[in-house]
């Protein structure tokens, strides 16, 4: 495996939870086996063994992209390991294994399944403590784990809430940067034409006059030679701000490519490659925003559910009509359901004469066609 393959293996490794997990999994490795006895400590090297190799597959494949059984399946067996390290060690240390394993469950398990399981587990641990270890004090003990669980459960929810917070927040704050890059280029857009209007109408008309008025002093008997120079200059100068009014009146549309990347920037996954052509521009203030809601739409979908690990972002120009097509690598769908997200976006297009197309057997493909106005 490459430097480069192993970085993100070992970016997930070093993770806080993940890290903590890692590092009390040592600690009770070292503890039990160093306090077993020698005829059991084969079982229970393996058994702690088991568990470490579980956690570790848990947090390589912990994403969107792995089947959420086998990381259900991965926690399961973490916990019977911990169960039987527990019932054949008879040491202290072995309950924590459980703590680890119900640290990854609520992102697994809805919060009545979590609970559901929690009281499973420790309805086991208070048999093999009042059974098996014969303590004198078989419900405290069973608290006193089952307290140091829920902590780790909440702490697990909380991360993934903070960490829900954080994605919404640089989602919204790349809305509201892609929005107000549109909104700089259509007041550029209606400055450009206010500026036009008033010199088309207060110094074109103005010089216009005095042309006239030049002219006429021109054809003077005895009229001097600087009259006809100054009639020559007003005529230029006349022509020159014509030029200018038609420069400024000559808009080439509102340019979708930064907005659309201010959009893109925030997702962390997929990675987003995007292709923009530069002739791709609106002149409608309600297409571009409407481009701008499908392509948002189709960014979070692939990050929240596609479990893909590359998206495409393409915006061509086809005639007159602007084509946004959003394609990723992801697992795709068999049956393709229609959510809010979908239909929101087929009624935006509906509303401006766009038409929207999409595939979901490799991957999901979105494919979006504005009619230019």
């Amino acid at each position: 495996m490459s430097l480069a393959a192993f970085r993100p293996v070992l970016r997930r490794l070093i993770e806080p939870l993940s890290l903590a997990g890692l590092l009390t999994w040592v600690a009770i490795l070292l503890g039990i086996v160093r306090l077993a006895p020698p005829a059991l400590m084969p079982l229970i090297a393996g058994l702690l063994g088991g568990f470490g190799l579980c956690l570790i597959a848990g947090m390589l494949i912990d994403d969107e992209r792995a089947p959420l059984r086998w990381r259900r399946v991965l926690v399961v067996a973490q916990v019977l390991l911990g169960l039987a390290t527990c019932t054949i060690a008879r040491e202290g240390l072995a309950p924590v294994l459980l703590v680890i394993a119900v640290a990854q469950l609520p992102s697994l398990l809805t919060r009545r399944g979590l609970v559901a399981v929690m009281i499973a587990i420790n309805l086991a641990l208070y048999l093999i403590i009042s059974r098996i270890w014969h303590s004198s004090t078989p419900v405290l003990l069973t608290m006193i784990h089952a307290g140091f669980q829920v902590f780790a459960a909440a702490m697990t929810i909380y991360a993934e809430r903070a960490e829900s917070a954080r994605a919404e927040l640089a989602q919204v704050n790349a809305h509201l940067l892609a929005t107000h890059s549109l909104l700089e280029e259509s007041a550029r857009d209606r400055e450009r034409l206010r500026l036009a209007r008033e010199l088309h109408d207060v110094a074109g008309h103005t010089l216009t006059a005095l042309k006239l008025q030049l002219a006429l002093l021109a054809r003077e008997p005895g009229a001097a030679p600087a009259v006809a120079t100054a009639a020559g200059l007003a005529d230029s100068l006349l022509g020159d701000i014509r030029g200018v009014v038609g420069q400024l009146r000559q808009a080439d549309g509102l340019d979708l490519r930064q907005a659309i990347t201010q959009l893109a920037a925030p997702i962390p996954r997929p990675v987003v490659h995007l292709d923009l052509a530069e002739d791709a521009r609106v002149d409608d203030i309600a297409q571009a925003q409407t481009l701008l809601r499908v392509a948002q739409e189709a960014l979070t979908n692939a990050a929240r559910h596609s479990g893909a690990a590359n998206l495409w972002l393409r915006l061509t120009r086809e005639g007159r009509a602007l084509v946004l097509e959003v394609r990723d690598d992801g697992r795709g769908a068999r049956s393709l359901t229609t959510g809010h997200g979908l239909a929101g976006m087929r009624e935006r297009l509906a509303a401006i004469g766009g038409t929207l197309i999409i595939a979901s057997e490799r991957g999901f493909t979105i494919s979006a066609r504005v009619p230019l106005s």
